[in-house]
């Protein structure tokens, strides 16, 4: 993805010198019109791709004002809740996303298919995003699993199992 942005700047300023058209004609413009469209395909993929299966949730910026002023059992609370609704809400809009995504194998890209054929369409450049919904989502009630586990497997709660009667 750099080296094709260091072409798309190299293309775009080279263009206006009239010795350069002459003495390379390679480097005509006209020839890297797919350099914006593959930057940007890979950027989406680089993002979703990334915080599907990179990123950990310690390295999302959060807000947690109120979250580590209350008690360790509260907190519980508080990540089985939103960490139920965010997963729930990710995979209720699976459905939309993939009509609107089945819609997109329909169309084209723009210049892609100039480089690398006729068979990449707009779906398959976006549909990384689905693999995003699936695996946040998982990794949410991953995250609701490890919460419930540790109240039922706290000694401080006595009478819940795993705890001291």
């Amino acid at each position: 993805m750099f080296a094709t942005f260091i072409l798309q700047v190299l293309v775009r300023y080279t263009a206006r010198m009239p010795w350069v058209a002459e003495n390379i004609p390679f480097l005509e413009p006209a020839n890297f019109g797919w350099t914006l469209e593959f930057c940007l395909a890979v950027w989406v993929w680089l993002i979703f791709w990334g915080n599907s299966f990179v990123v950990r949730v310690e390295d999302h910026v959060t807000f947690d004002v109120l979250f580590v002023s209350v008690s360790p059992r509260v907190q519980r609370i508080f990540t089985v809740i939103t960490g139920l609704a965010v997963a729930v809400a990710l995979l209720i809009s699976i459905a939309p996303t993939w009509d609107r995504l089945y819609i997109l194998r329909l169309k084209k890209t723009a210049t892609l298919g100039d480089l690398f054929g006729d068979w990449i369409r707009m779906r398959d450049v976006y549909m990384i995003y689905i693999v995003f919904l699936v695996a946040v989502a998982v990794r949410y009630f991953w995250q609701v699993w490890r919460a419930l586990r540790e109240s039922l497997n706290d000694p401080a709660n006595p009478g819940q199992a795993g705890g001291q009667a």
